[in-house]
């Protein structure tokens, strides 16, 4: 049993929890884009779903724990998702017994994504996520602890347009998957619901910052 002394604070708390969060939705999102869906007249990729929590979770990360925070969290959620491909490769060579539940064509169809995704998935978000911190923190310093809306929603706004069509140009488009035209229109409607859902979800980010803000302050 760990003393006193020895006992996570309550920073240590906030930072593993808004960590944990940031990372899981980063991984799952990496895990289902392969699977494109209809909405409406608009084709978007599955792993849009996550990403909102993402959103979240850098700027309450940006806010509270700074630059290196984010950093810190980007840096290691790219090497868990390269980790999570190797773990995935490896299974893949693993042939399944004839009775498994899941065969290795199925398992093969979800998970045997191709290089270029996996290496766009990873370049999209490194840089994405580095742009974000660098645009945050330009707002920050010229509007201090006032307009969190414009910061917050700033950041991702700039830093998701570029992602959506890296993501989509690696992936996709630089191995002839996709016409130029359906890139471009695919890229602008997954970053149209970025850029809604970056706006919708101003109102958690004030909760999120006052109860980070609220629960760090106690004693």
């Amino acid at each position: 049993m760990m003393s006193d002394k020895q006992s996570l604070s309550r920073r240590d708390k906030v930072f593993l929890l808004l960590g944990g969060i940031f990372i899981t939705n980063a991984i799952v999102a990496e895990l289902i884009g392969g699977k494109l869906f209809a909405f409406g007249p608009f084709v978007m990729s599955m792993g849009i779903l996550p990403w909102p929590v993402v959103f979240l979770t850098t700027d309450l990360i940006n806010e509270h724990y700074g630059k290196d925070g984010v950093k810190f969290l980007t840096f290691s959620a790219v090497g868990l998702i390269a980790f999570t491909f190797m773990i995935l490769f490896l299974a893949l060579q693993i042939p399944a017994v004839n009775f498994s539940p899941v065969d290795d064509h199925s398992f093969q169809v979800v998970f045997g994504q191709s290089n270029w995704i996996i290496i766009g998935s990873i370049t999209a978000f490194l840089f994405s996520q580095l742009l974000d911190v660098a645009i945050f923190w330009f707002f920050k310093t010229r509007t201090g602890n006032k307009k969190l809306w414009l910061r917050a929603t700033g950041s991702t706004a700039i830093s998701q347009l570029i992602d959506t069509f890296i993501v989509g140009g690696i992936a996709f488009w630089l191995p002839g998957k996709i016409t130029t035209a359906n890139y471009i229109s695919l890229s602008f409607t997954n970053y149209t619901y970025k850029l809604g859902i970056a706006v919708a979800l101003t109102p958690l980010i004030y909760l999120g910052h006052y109860l980070a803000t609220r629960y760090l302050r106690k004693k």
